[in-house]
């Protein structure tokens, strides 16, 4: 296994029990010894307390009960010639058919279910499934409830008050609680990184194989091209097939099997693992009608009702599996990540907006006209008269009208809107942190859109992919993992390090730049990392300052100290050094700005232009605008000077600047949200922590814009790659030879089309009016976000 220099140091002793550091001895409260298990931790707290996942929980096996006994009553209890009035029913009180005349009695419905093979099967599966989930529901109620004594009896947290505690205040309690109690016997001191560790051991390993390209999720189909293709179903599959499932990679949570820790018999391994997925995949493909009905039924169950209520929500955007995957910092936990992706959503859905077809816009209007000329004239007459809703068809006819209405007015942009998409995929950038290179400069091509697209897709995709995992995902495993087994092997023995107090971890997890950092993302001179063991995309880098800006208090290895201090450093001389000389050519400048004029209510321009507009205190617009330059870049580049900079600049360099006290500006809201109740210090706490969660946010997006601007600068005019592509399987184990693998750099395989020199050297801004459909080019010097630092899209 891969030998690193870290902080920490090897644990040769065997987990059979428990993993290293998992007992847990809780004071005064609690007797026993139980295994203390951050994954459940974690989970409660996200779940806001031991009711409201117990209830959860519950309604998720009535809600598998419902839905397989709805349907098979629906298909089999059902008298449909009665209910479609085609049947004449004699009745000797009344006239009137009620509903449940179009029942069947008991005898005949019990007669139909028992005489039909396919429903007993699907019963019979459903009920063994069902019974699986019954069994880890006990065992999760087990989990969670010593994990709730941990909670009230050693951390002091109450269930009612649990969900107004922010995570990194429940991640500091246990940690000053290992330094009190040794609830942790094999380390001294826990860190937040042995936490998040604990936590995301698994997920760290799935994005290092994305970011690897390890896993074959893009695909290059005949006459569509370039697909990506990851599902619920496939993740799922790939996670049995790694971690948990029966002979996979784990022996447990915590520990890989050792046979795979060594090399010697990786071919004997590899080929083990290749029958597996194929077993897999062969039980995939034989229960693929099952899950099939189940997906098409639970998606019908799912969203009727909001297509009836909201027909253009299947227009809507969201963040695609795959793109989550990929855009995920290594150590980010999920509501972080969920957390900054929704920040990037409004730009994300602006700037999908920007490539509205003319031809599309042109048909839409009409059909929309000719649509809501016929809805017009139905309404009248029922208005009139409100028997006409009684003919066979109008009030079908009435909604599916109304449907295509909405339908078509997704594909008509707004009036007087003029998107510029540069300056919108730079805000996108500024919130999801990773980019492909030739992005930068051809924000207007539809190939950068339909790039974009795969991270970002519609709600109407993504359905049909679920829809369609059933079918594909055997085919997938089968035909495309399987020859991927021996490069997996050889990832999983490479890649794996055992941390005291933590088990086998990913070793890309440790964010160590020294190990696994890339000389074109600011690690040039620190790295010793080959092509095979180097992060694609700055993962290593931007993972490092994400986790050292979210945990401050986290002390980093001597490297990773070094280059934080080191871009810190930068940063800040550059923003001081901006305001002397040129500030267009600073790329702090840059990033700050092209903060500023996009998001003008958001919380990151408040903090940056000043406190007026949270605390309700009016400053002149005029010395606004004449401050605006000198605070941002100030208050920017010192927001990096200090290990902690986020919760101290936000309590000490801000209020300096503005003349302000930062309690008196969180009172002032604290006030005007709560009043002056019993509650409002609660929620004066969340405020704050909402204040210096945002602060933090502002801080990582200002150095994700200034690694890419200087990633850029390193990179212009030579073809970087993205991601890494493995060929055939040898014996790259050992490490492949940069002076070779320089001659042929392998292209994305994640964002595979590279721009020529000219599209990466194109510096034009292209504006699109909604109104006309018009491009504007607008030549800017050498950053394009510049000219338009004061244009704020609504």
């Amino acid at each position: 296994m891969a030998q690193f220099n870290t902080e920490y140091q090897r644990l040769e002793a065997s987990y059979n029990d428990s993993p290293p550091g998992e007992e847990l001895h809780v004071p005064e409260g609690m007797k026993c010894e139980i295994d203390l298990d951050m994954f459940y931790v974690y989970n409660l707290h996200q779940k806001n307390g031991f009711t409201c996942m117990l209830l959860g929980e519950i309604f998720e096996l009535v809600q598998l009960v419902f839905v397989v006994t709805f349907t098979v009553f629906l298909a089999n209890c059902v008298d449909y010639d009665i209910l479609f009035a085609n049947k004449f029913v004699n009745h000797t009180v009344s006239s009137k058919v009620t509903l449940p005349d179009a029942f069947l009695p008991v005898d005949a419905c019990s007669a139909r279910i028992h005489g039909n093979v396919l429903v007993i099967f699907i019963l019979v599966i459903s009920g063994v499934f069902w019974l699986h989930r019954m069994v880890k529901f006990i065992y999760n109620i087990c989990c969670y409830w010593e994990i709730r004594s941990f909670y009230t009896n050693a951390l002091k947290m109450s269930m009612v008050d649990l969900p107004y505690f922010t995570w990194q205040e429940v991640q500091a309690q246990i940690v000053e609680i290992q330094k009190e109690h040794q609830i942790c016997i094999h380390k001294k001191e826990l860190t937040e990184l042995d936490i998040y560790h604990r936590i995301l051991r698994f997920k760290n390993y799935m994005v290092a194989m994305v970011n690897k390209s390890l896993l074959p999720v893009r695909f290059n189909l005949p006459f569509l091209g370039d697909m990506v293709f990851y599902t619920r179903g496939l993740k799922y599959n790939f996670e049995l097939i790694f971690f948990w499932g029966p002979g996979s990679l784990f022996e447990n949570e915590w520990s890989l099997k050792s046979e795979y820790k060594r090399g010697g018999n990786r071919l004997d391994l590899a080929e083990r693992l290749s029958s597996r997925i194929l077993m897999i995949g062969i039980a995939n493909l034989l229960l693929c009608p099952v899950i099939l009905v189940w997906q098409i039924l639970y998606a019908f169950f799912s969203y009727t009702e909001v297509i009836k209520r909201e027909p253009g929500s299947l227009g809507a955007r969201c963040w695609s599996l795959y793109g989550r995957c990929y855009l995920r910092h290594f150590n980010e936990l999920d509501h972080e990540l969920v957390s900054r992706l929704s920040k990037g959503y409004k730009a994300a859905s602006k700037y999908m907006n920007c490539f509205m077809s003319p031809l599309l816009t042109v048909v839409a209007k009409n059909v929309a006209f000719f649509a809501g000329s016929i809805l017009a004239v139905l309404i009248a007459l029922t208005i009139y008269d409100e028997d006409v809703l009684s003919v066979e068809h109008v009030l079908s006819s009435i909604t599916l009208l109304g449907v295509c209405i909405t339908v078509c007015r997704s594909f008509i942009p707004e009036k007087h809107m003029v998107f510029c998409t540069e300056q919108l995929l730079k805000v996108i950038l500024a919130h999801i942190h990773y980019m492909p290179d030739h992005w930068q400069g051809n924000a207007h091509r539809y190939e950068t859109r339909d790039e974009f697209a795969q991270l970002f897709q519609y709600k109407a995709v993504f359905i049909l992919e679920e829809l369609l995992s059933p079918i594909i995902t055997p085919l997938i495993l089968i035909f495309c993992l399987r020859r991927k087994s021996l490069e997996i092997i050889d990832f999983f023995r490479n890649f794996t390090v055992e941390v005291v107090g933590v088990g086998d971890t990913c070793s890309f997890a440790q964010m160590d730049v020294r190990q696994h950092g890339h000389p074109a993302w600011m690690s040039a001179g620190k790295t010793e990392a080959s092509i095979y063991q180097q992060a694609e995309d700055g993962k290593t880098e931007l993972s490092l300052m994400h986790f050292a800006i979210t945990n401050p208090l986290w002390q980093p290895p001597r490297e990773s100290t070094h280059f934080i201090s080191q871009l810190k450093d930068k940063v800040h001389r550059e923003a001081i050094g901006g305001l002397q000389e040129a500030p267009v050519d600073s790329h702090t400048y840059t990033s700050i700005h092209s903060l500023q004029s996009e998001e003008p209510h958001s919380l990151i321009a408040n903090l940056l232009q000043g406190p007026p507009a949270l605390s309700s205190q009016y400053v002149d617009n005029d010395q606004l605008l004449a401050n605006h330059k000198s605070v941002a870049v100030v208050d920017g580049g010192s927001t990096m000077c200090s290990p902690i900079s986020t919760s101290r600049h936000l309590h000490s360099s801000y209020p300096a600047s503005h003349g302000l006290r930062y309690d008196h500006l969180t009172g002032t809201v604290g006030r005007g949200l709560v009043g002056s109740g019993s509650g409002s210090r609660a929620w004066e706490g969340q405020l704050t922590s909402m204040a210096l969660s945002e602060y933090a946010s502002t801080e990582m997006s200002i150095q994700a814009l200034y690694i890419h601007e200087l990633h850029q600068q390193h990179s212009r005019g030579d073809l970087s790659r993205h991601t890494w592509h493995r060929q055939d399987s040898d014996d790259s184990s050992e490490g492949v030879n940069d002076a070779e693998a320089s001659h042929s750099l392998p292209h994305s395989s994640t964002f595979p089309c590279i721009a020529t020199p000219h599209q990466q050297g194109a510096s034009n801004n292209h504006c699109y009016a909604a109104t006309t459909g018009t491009e504007k080019s607008v030549s800017t010097p050498s950053h394009s976000t510049i000219i338009l630092q004061h244009h704020k899209i609504e």
